[in-house]
């Protein structure tokens, strides 16, 4: 029992370790722009914020021309990309995808990670997901977290936004899931549908959470801007 009880508390001295580590020497991309009604720039914004009080060297742009240097995207600890229904051309692509695949960590959030390109087929099957449809619009639903690293002491919680009906990959590692209703279409009353996920692409990590349609949601929310966070800092190189 003593042992168990040492093993637990060291877990959770890692885990907080982990969680609360300094960052002086990480290297964060924040990449936004696209649809406006996703409010990209305040979403870049606070999680610049957030990496600046870590220490963390940040640069961010609305200007996708920066997946045209792989050199730089190597040379980043963690992408975070806030994009919605926007176009990357084939080098952008490749560098990107190339960039995660050495292990550059991609997080984000909404349609800023799994709305970005709709027509990008090499850069989906790096997330992990696509984003299809949101029946009713905003609604209430409620966000369940599942037993990970990730979630640990954090709360389910209601919300009202975009619930986001996705096609995704069946590789990914879902982490919190929320259920539809049948009050709009009636065929997909109790489908559950990932919130969050972990997934592995080659060297790198990718997370992504679905809500955020107004970045706001995550300040209301500390449980959601929690595991959004924890997702950054594990999907870091």
């Amino acid at each position: 029992m003593k042992k168990i009880t040492i093993y637990f508390l060291l877990f959770t001295l890692s885990l907080n370790f982990s969680f609360g580590q300094d960052l002086k020497d990480k290297n964060i991309l924040i990449v936004y722009g696209g649809y406006e009604p996703h409010k990209p720039e305040l979403f870049a914004d606070y999680v610049e914020e957030w990496f600046l009080k870590k220490g963390a060297n940040v640069s961010k742009t609305n200007d996708l021309e920066v997946y045209r240097d792989l050199d730089k995207l190597k040379n980043q600890n963690l992408i975070v990309q806030s994009v919605t229904m926007m176009q990357l051309d084939s080098l952008e692509a490749s560098h990107l995808t190339k960039a995660v695949a050495s292990g550059v960590g991609i997080a984000g959030a909404h349609g800023g990670l799994v709305d970005s390109y709709r027509s990008n087929t090499s850069y989906q099957f790096m997330i992990g997901g696509q984003f299809v449809s949101h029946p009713g619009g905003k609604v209430n639903f409620k966000v369940e977290m599942l037993e990970d690293e990730l979630t640990k002491g954090l709360n389910d919680f209601d919300i009202f936004t975009e619930q986001y009906y996705m096609h995704f990959d069946p590789n990914i590692d879902i982490i919190a899931k929320t259920k539809f209703n049948g009050d709009i279409f009636h065929w997909i009353d109790n489908v559950e549908m990932p919130i969050a996920w972990k997934k592995i692409y080659d060297k790198g990590k990718v997370f992504f959470i679905s809500i955020g349609h107004d970045p706001n949601e995550f300040m209301r929310k500390k449980d959601a801007w929690e595991l959004l966070t924890r997702g950054f800092l594990w999907a870091m190189k």
